[in-house]
């Protein structure tokens, strides 16, 4: 059944509280509700079902960590801060939690939390953590009105390949695939560079995140429908691919479209045409498709779950939008501009960094991308303003390891003491002629390795994490690729 969950016509922020304990839930819902609407949630689960039935997504969220099945682990925490951006990229999430391990905290905001409270915390200040984190939120909402259409920062050389490519594709007609990791700036390349770039710039530019609208609806919302065409339509309503008329559709999260919906979207990529909910007429689009994702879609095609031919039609075109770690000085570009556009708006004086800080700034891989570089630049810019960051508080925002790493020697040494016997169980493995895919035993050997760490560190990631030498990012990111495999 189509249906969609109303919100209040009040003109307050939407604030949602993910927590399992009810009477958190309602104290908190009591002490904020003079400043904001409130929502409440608690569990995951409930809270995505909750978020794709809205009609707006919320502008803030407060989170707890400890969440069902397992309550007494950040696991489900960690999970929802991610959900949440997919579903609404320009949400201000702060986490409060009683699991405040300087670890957690860390991790959480590389995720893209921008702020870590721990429990119990006083109402008053909460309601100003909450503000604060808005007004940042209405900075970035008119740069994007401002100056959404100017060109990517950065002279790194992925950034010069990414611009030499963007030049080749932005006014052809044909779709574009924009692949690139959670934080990226997909959107940002989407309309500054291939809608507002072109010729096309005069004309509409919508957005539909696939994965924040339920999924009955968004046949409805993306082709429109009839009267009468399910019970709530009582009139006729054009849906994005009309209302794009002759501009940019972009499609965000494109992986999580349904496999029926693919097929009629693929239909609309070779011939233009479509029909709406409940109609037989055939209309025609003249929209050019902009699709985007974090997933790797060739994993997606060979597990069935995305469509070879809709990913090969997506594909003649394809963007990679480059991790922030492959961009080198460019960290320190985007350190000036979000220091420079934050100091400006909110008038305080800018922050800087010492010489090791700003050594260590360019050392740091950034796992939560320009995302997390723009969130912490926010904390720093509150909290330091007309000061210099040293090395040990800047060591205090960023998620680094809690120990080092197995050194790359150590590493080297096993690796080549290993060698032979690997090679000779791949020769005689190929000599055999039997079918065989190198991608399929690298994913099973990842997921063996994962599943022996994660049982030796009797289920602590961070442990898991340092017996296979990678950072705990690195070990989440691959743990939730490897769930969505069958």
């Amino acid at each position: 059944m189509l249906a969609m969950t109303e919100t209040s016509s009040t003109n307050k922020p939407l604030l949602l509280i993910v927590d399992d304990d009810a009477l958190i839930c309602d104290t908190l819902s009591f002490s904020l509700s003079p400043l904001f609407e409130v929502l409440s949630s608690h569990s995951r689960p409930h809270c995505m079902q909750l978020l794709r039935q809205l009609r707006r997504p919320p502008e803030l969220a407060l989170v707890d960590l400890g969440l069902p099945p397992l309550p007494h682990r950040p696991d489900e925490g960690f999970a929802l801060i991610s959900d949440l951006l997919k579903i609404a990229p320009e949400i201000r999430i702060v986490v409060l939690s009683g699991q405040s391990e300087d670890g957690n905290a860390r991790h959480a905001r590389t995720l893209g939390a921008a702020d870590f409270v721990a429990k119990p915390c006083d109402p008053g200040d909460l309601q100003q953590i909450l503000k604060h984190a808005l007004a940042f939120r209405s900075i970035d909402e008119q740069r994007h009105q401002n100056d959404g259409r100017s060109s990517l920062i950065g002279e790194s050389l992925a950034i010069q390949k990414l611009r030499v490519q963007l030049r080749q594709y932005a006014d052809l007609p044909f779709a574009v695939l924009i692949e690139g990791e959670s934080g990226s700036g997909k959107e940002i390349i989407a309309s500054g560079c291939l809608h507002y770039d072109t010729r096309r710039r005069d004309k509409p530019f919508l957005a539909l995140n696939c994965a924040a609208i339920s999924p009955n609806l968004v046949e409805a919302t993306l082709f429109g429908y009839a009267r009468g065409a399910f019970t709530g339509a009582v009139a006729s309503k054009a849906g994005y691919f009309e209302d794009a008329a002759d501009g940019t559709l972009f499609l965000d999260e494109i992986g999580e479209l349904a496999l029926e919906l693919q097929a009629k979207l693929l239909r609309v990529l070779e011939n233009g045409e479509y029909q709406r909910v409940g109609e037989t007429q055939q209309r025609v689009s003249r929209a050019r498709i902009i699709a985007a994702t974090n997933r790797d879609l060739r994993k997606e095609v060979r597990s069935g779950n995305f469509r070879a031919d809709l990913y090969h039609r997506l594909s003649v075109c394809s963007i990679v939008a480059p991790p922030l770690r492959e961009m080198g000085d460019d960290k320190l570009l985007l350190l000036e501009h979000f220091r420079q556009l934050y100091a400006g708006q909110t008038h305080l004086l800018p922050f800087s960094l010492s010489a090791e800080a700003k050594s260590l700034w360019l050392a740091y891989a950034f796992p939560g991308n320009v995302r997390e570089l723009r969130n912490i630049v926010i904390r720093l810019a509150t909290r330091y303003a007309e000061q210099t960051v040293d090395v040990g508080a800047l060591e205090g925002e960023l998620d680094l390891p809690d120990e080092p790493l197995f050194a790359v020697a150590s590493a080297a040494t096993a690796i080549d003491e290993a060698g032979d016997a690997i090679i000779s169980v791949a020769t005689e493995r190929l000599r055999q002629r039997e079918p065989f895919s190198l991608d399929g035993l690298l994913d099973a050997t990842e997921r063996g390795y994962i599943e022996a760490a994660l049982k030796l560190a009797h289920g602590n990631v961070s442990q898991a994490a340092r017996l296979l030498g990678i950072h705990r990012t690195t070990l989440y990111n691959r743990m939730e690729s490897a769930a969505r495999e069958p």
